[in-house]
């Protein structure tokens, strides 16, 4: 009869390690015995070793974001360009972690290590945070004897990266939210506060005018179905989301779409350009080999149309063309960019010409954000003024007129 596969647990464990100073953490294995085997081939004499137990209400803790990552990785940079040695950059990276999920995470990983394997194997134990563009990086660090060098680099490359989407997230949101909160309070007076008004009104014994009859109508509308509309609303941008997922015609369209609306497709366009640089040259100089290094650019583009463009470079690359030429061959990327992969495959520094041209754009989709919301701010006060500004004219306007009424 086959065995069934034992479960892997986190267990908490406490004991003395090789200098006699007392230890503690937390380890993965699907026995206390063997938990025991894994420390004491660490040089741990484990005294308690017990399951960890689970939250009260089933909570999984805070979930680990993208910057924890970056900040994760800076930080053990650092450790190790300082000598001190892997495992204990782990103690001392994840003591001064504020998220105890990254925090064990972190001691999972410096639990594998210490164990044995190999840090970008421990790593890619965990996809959801680690991809796999990471891993290779650290792989490429640990063959080439780099490992600090190769961790500083993928840190910078982190950081470089959550900024940009910071930008980006900042150029997108800002204005649906303001207009979001318009729509909202507008709402709130329509359900809420018109109704009073009309109340007041029904005893003028005097015709309104057009204007407050046509709020009030809509009052009327939004106290029937409000709610409908709301499901409705949300529904429709659940569904929408999900076929864009799924369609990637649907999903053509809309990366197209994107990169037509003024300003803002100015700003993914250069978003996506200091991407593909800034990816190509941290891999490049990492030395991964230039195909594989497109492969890992495809997937960080963030367009389908780009990713698509890069797997078109990575096919002529194939073939034996320059990367200029195939570059050059999609009509997809600006003429500073050529220039600038035209003379780095010459003079033999294509990482450093790439991390220009993605220093150059990221500066660029920063000062694109910074006016884009110069430019919104006057835009927004007015789409309020009118929706606020005109709800509240047509509940007064009768009451400017009650003296021709009486």
């Amino acid at each position: 009869m086959a065995t069934a596969t034992a479960k892997t647990q986190t267990f908490i464990w406490s004991g003395i390690d090789k200098q006699g100073r007392p230890a503690n953490g937390e380890s993965q294995g699907t026995s206390q015995t063997m938990v025991k085997a894994q420390l004491r081939k660490q040089g741990i004499n484990p005294k308690t070793v017990k399951r960890k137990p689970k939250p009260l209400f089933g909570g999984g803790g805070k979930a680990i974001k993208p910057q924890d990552i970056a900040i994760f990785t800076r930080q053990l940079a650092t450790m190790m360009k300082a000598g001190v040695p892997l495992v204990q950059s782990f103690d001392i990276v994840g003591d001064g972690l504020d998220n105890p999920t990254m925090a064990q995470l972190v001691a999972t990983v410096k639990n594998d290590v210490a164990g044995g394997t190999g840090f970008a194997a421990a790593l890619s134990k965990h996809p959801k945070q680690f991809d796999e563009l990471f891993c290779n990086l650290v792989a490429s660090g640990e063959q080439s004897g780099t490992l600090e060098t190769m961790l500083d680099r993928v840190a910078t490359y982190k950081e470089k990266s959550e900024a940009l989407k910071a930008k980006i997230k900042k150029a997108m949101t800002y204005p649906i939210a303001v207009v979001a909160v318009a729509m909202i309070v507008s709402v709130i007076l329509l359900i809420k506060v018109v109704p009073q008004f009309a109340g007041t009104f029904s005893s003028f014994g005097a015709d309104l005018p057009a204007f407050t009859l046509f709020v009030l109508s809509i009052s009327e509308f939004m106290q029937e179905w409000w709610l409908i509309i709301a499901i409705s609303v949300a529904g429709g941008l659940f569904a929408f989301k999900t076929a864009v997922e799924k369609s990637p015609a649907l999903q053509l369209a809309v990366d197209k779409t994107l990169l037509k609306i003024p300003v803002i497709g100015d700003i993914i366009y250069q978003s996506i350009i200091a991407r593909f640089a800034r990816t190509l040259s941290t891999t490049f100089a990492a030395g991964v080999p230039l195909v594989d290094a497109l492969d890992a650019v495809a997937g960080t583009t963030g367009n389908i149309i780009y990713t698509d463009a890069v797997k078109r470079i990575k096919d002529d690359v194939v073939t034996g063309q320059q990367l200029f030429v195939a570059i050059k061959a999609t009509n997809k990327f600006p003429n500073m960019l050529l220039q600038m992969v035209s003379i780095g495959e010459q003079s033999g520094a294509l990482d450093d010409m790439l991390e220009k041209v993605a220093t150059f754009y990221e500066e660029a989709v920063d000062n694109s954000v910074d006016s884009l919301t110069s430019l919104l701010e006057p835009l927004i006060m007015s789409v309020l003024g009118v929706l606020v500004g005109g709800l509240l004219i047509a509940m007064y306007l009768p009451i400017f007129m009650l003296g021709s009424v009486v």
